[in-house]
């Protein structure tokens, strides 16, 4: 009876320190990873981020798409439906992918804003302002004296990434923010790729018209001219030049 007891206590005994050690190599891993993403930025953070959903992380993390882009109204992003079957338990993305989402497209709206952005597991949670995305509220292009007040909850959102900050370095708040400061508003032309928020689709939900975006933005145009249109450059500037 002895015998079995201390064999008993002895399987207990490596089983737990087994236990203990394989959790302390993981803690130990996380620790290492968290560390090198906040000490290299941007660049040392996987495609799937960290933590949340890493199929919606690497759409937000894509960082050139080279298709042609399709020129849309911004009531064509406000008509996209809800998926019928995402939910938190059924995450495939073919639904959304038949909806439009991966498609790459040029829309022509007022910004009202470009937000900083903060801590996202798309990011791996880094918080400097090079490593966080910008958000940015787009509304009606025909809307004659747009305010966030009035015109936010019809807007649709648009994305600066930090990955496409890395070969475009002016696509940025800093950047876009000082021309929406002159009037309230800027007229811009925003290319870059159709995207279904499914993270606020299924909690946390924004003040929005719903919850397609242009995420990433590849490339954002801005109107220096008394008027311009969507099928024409003459007078837009390109961001990227500024």
């Amino acid at each position: 009876m002895k015998q079995i007891l201390v064999s008993f206590f002895l399987v207990v005994f490596v089983f737990g320190s087994t236990v203990d050690a394989q959790q302390h190599r993981t803690r130990a891993k996380t620790s290492t990873a968290k560390r090198s993403a906040s000490a290299g930025g941007i660049r040392d953070c996987p495609d799937e981020g960290r933590g949340g959903d890493p199929n919606l992380n690497r759409r937000k993390n894509i960082r050139s798409d080279n298709k042609r882009a399709t020129l849309q109204k911004l009531q064509w992003m406000k008509d996209r439906p809800d998926p019928k079957n995402f939910t938190r338990q059924t995450t495939s993305r073919a639904e959304l992918t038949r909806l439009g989402e991966g498609r790459k497209i040029t829309v022509v709206a007022y910004a009202l804003v470009a937000r900083p952005g903060s801590k996202e597991s798309c990011n791996c949670g880094l918080s400097a302002v090079k490593d966080t995305d910008n958000h940015i509220v787009l509304v009606d292009p025909t809307i004659k004296k747009p305010t966030l007040t009035a015109n936010e909850a019809d807007s649709e959102t648009a994305e600066f990434t930090p990955r496409v900050r890395l070969d475009h370095p002016n696509l940025s708040r800093a950047k876009l923010q000082p021309l929406i400061d002159v009037r309230g508003r800027q007229l811009v032309r925003v290319t870059g790729l159709l995207m279904f928020d499914s993270e606020h689709f299924l909690g946390r939900h924004l003040k929005r018209h719903n919850n397609w975006e242009i995420h990433p933005v590849l490339k954002l145009e801005y109107c220096t001219a008394a008027t311009c249109t969507d099928t024409s450059d003459a007078g837009w500037k390109s961001l990227d030049s500024r």
